[in-house]
């Protein structure tokens, strides 16, 4: 069972993840960086691709986006960018949907909290499985 006290964020890219023995970074806006290639300084790592590789840029492919549903059991959508390894998930609960579910909303608010994450910078949790 989970605890109160951990954000239940972690649990949910665990579970979306498949609990597997990839290494990834969860930053406070959502973004969650899967490092294909750990270094020894994973916070540090982290945080240099998401500076260099998370701000939105319109008109560039660092303003592209793709919202598409996961599979059973989760109901929101998993938004990706131009980084393949930087994703963000959207619950169907999130009060800025405003009941609006269309791909291109939910893409704008996973587009938006990576932004956010690149500037913020600021890292909720490590998980380390190398």
């Amino acid at each position: 069972m989970p605890s109160a006290d951990v954000d239940p964020r972690i649990h949910l890219w665990r579970n979306l993840l498949g609990n597997n023995k990839k290494t990834w970074v969860l930053f406070e806006h959502g973004t969650c960086l899967i490092l294909m290639q750990p270094e020894s300084d994973l916070g540090k790592q982290a945080r240099e691709i998401m500076s260099t590789d998370g701000p939105v840029r319109v008109g560039s492919a660092m303003g592209d986006f793709s919202a598409r549903q996961p599979i059973d059991p989760f109901t929101g959508w998993i938004v990706t960018g131009h980084h393949p390894d930087m994703v963000n998930y959207i619950a169907p609960e999130d009060d800025r949907l405003n009941g609006e579910e269309s791909g291109f909303i939910v893409g704008m608010l996973g587009r938006t909290n990576r932004d956010e994450d690149s500037k913020s910078l600021n890292i909720v949790h490590i998980e380390d499985n190398r």
